[in-house]
């Protein structure tokens, strides 16, 4: 990183503590979007694009982050578009599956390498070979240093270089962000001492201890340490379906079929790890929810829905997995009889912590350790509340149509975190009435299929449990425990 005095340069703005906490010395962290295109993209197609789409979208697209008298800023820089393109050339005489397995390898290898601090943050890799997932013919995969912005903010970036494949004079669509609401008979003075309760419980967990090892936990930092990547898709019909007939939403759906999924795999390799501590790290936008919006709308001073990093942190416990008391070793993973409680208990625990006071408490702590301690304590607490959990998980929502870059349809896509110390990441996004579920996986530790098998086993139970029972009657269990 550059270190210049104030009269050197013309700088564009400060560098956002959050963005800053993300260039310390301790945590580096990108997102990784991958695009599955239908026809291969070639490199003057993809310079071309950059030049006249992606750049002029934010000036932190082509600027440097440099340290002015002890304080970060943005510097303006001419970007050398060349330098920021990868298109790895590999035999072209290959199997699927051969290229599928160097895909792999790829996005493991970025995994490794942190984005060069002298040149703007990000870069774009052109696999122009084919793979079964969506029958691609090319993996376009963007690199983006989280310094520039959240998964929001990058998300609307990319979606305002592509188009409708149908209709690109036409607006992209997207399913509903609305929440359902749940009414209270609580009373005020019950609620208040609930939530006081709910915020010592909540910063208590978030900052004293860290869980247990088990089968998805090593307790080794894997920042930049090899990787597994892996993907799933699920249906969007079939998860709404669900949620109606549970009373919940999209998401307490997709978190319940997690946890339950990441149980049943910790019970399927270690039976006494049904038990242990696990805390999943539930990304939340702290934007107004609505629909994206223009990049113009987000650039602007007074945005409801502002560029940048807006977010924080939701400590989520992960429940335990109960067996029948005269249960047998061999009991059967699709009997077990709470698999509808982990949806009921997502829905519970997430939504009381949206309103617990250690979102803003734990804000404000990052506002004191940055201040009096600068900006690399700030980010050692956050590397190490992530160190010390289990599992992270993120979501975006995707178009209702299908989308085209220059009138060459994308057929699916994912994302994935890469850089922070968990050893287990889920990310979710969906796309064309399907939801895809990506796993950034501890390799060596997770086993890729069998966790996936796990996964997959989850969502049926809780499918086939949901068509059974389509009223919910009860939806505090006793069989959910959390240590």
């Amino acid at each position: 990183m550059e270190h210049l005095e104030e009269d050197e340069v013309v700088v564009l703005e400060p560098v956002s503590p959050t963005a800053q906490y993300f260039t310390s010395s301790v945590l580096s962290v990108s997102n990784i979007g991958v695009m599955e295109l239908e026809n291969p993209l070639s490199e003057s197609q993809a310079i071309s694009l950059l030049k006249t789409l992606f750049l002029p979208i934010s000036p932190r697209f082509s600027s440097i982050v440099v340290e002015i008298n002890g304080k970060k800023r943005w510097k303006r820089v001419e970007v050398k578009l060349e330098e920021h393109i990868s298109v790895p050339v590999i035999p072209s005489n290959l199997s699927t599956e051969s290229y599928e397995k160097y895909l792999d390898g790829y996005i493991s290898k970025l995994a490794l390498e942190r984005l060069s601090q002298d040149k703007p943050l990000w870069e774009l890799h052109i696999l122009n070979y084919p793979t079964r997932n969506n029958n691609a013919a090319c993996n376009l995969i963007f690199k983006l240093h989280h310094a520039l912005g959240d998964g929001f903010s990058l998300m609307s970036a990319i979606l305002s270089c592509l188009r409708r494949a149908d209709n690109p004079s036409l607006p992209l669509t997207f399913p509903s962000r609305q929440r359902s609401q749940q009414m209270s008979d609580e009373s005020f003075v019950s609620r208040t001492i609930s939530s006081v309760f709910n915020t010592l419980s909540d910063i208590w967990r978030s900052t004293v201890g860290e869980d247990d090892l088990s089968p998805i936990r090593s307790g080794n930092g894997i920042e930049f340490q090899p990787i597994t990547v892996a993907t799933m898709t699920f249906s969007l019909d079939q998860i709404k379906s669900i949620k109606s007939k549970l009373g919940v939403t999209v998401n307490d759906v997709l978190a319940g079929m997690i946890f339950l999924g990441t149980r049943l795999y910790m019970q399927e390799i270690n039976r006494s790890s049904s038990k242990a501590r696990g805390t999943a790290v539930v990304l939340l936008n702290t934007r107004m929810m609505g629909k994206y919006t223009s990049i113009q709308e987000m650039m602007k001073p007074d945005s409801k829905m502002p560029w940048g990093n807006h977010f924080t942190f939701l400590h989520v416990p992960i429940p335990n997995l109960s067996l029948p008391e005269d249960h047998d070793h061999d009991f059967p993973a699709d009997q077990y009889s709470n698999a509808l409680d982990f949806v009921w208990e997502a829905q519970k625990i997430i939504t009381r912590k949206r309103s617990s006071l250690a979102i803003y408490l734990t804000c404000r702590f990052l506002e004191f350790l940055n201040k009096f301690g600068g900006h690399e304590a700030a980010a050692r607490y956050i590397h190490s509340t992530l160190k010390n959990t289990s599992m992270m998980i993120s979501n975006l929502i995707g178009p209702v149509e299908q989308m085209a870059l220059a009138n060459n349809p994308v057929k699916g896509m994912y994302f994935l975190v890469f850089g922070s110390p968990e050893g287990l990441d889920v990310t979710i996004v969906s796309y064309m009435g399907k939801v895809r579920v990506a796993f950034k996986m501890e390799k060596g530790l997770i086993e890729p299929q069998k966790f996936k098998s796990c996964m997959q086993n989850a969502f049926e139970m809780i499918r086939k449990a949901s068509d059974e029972y389509p009223i919910p009657t009860q939806k505090n269990s006793k069989t959910i425990k959390h240590l």
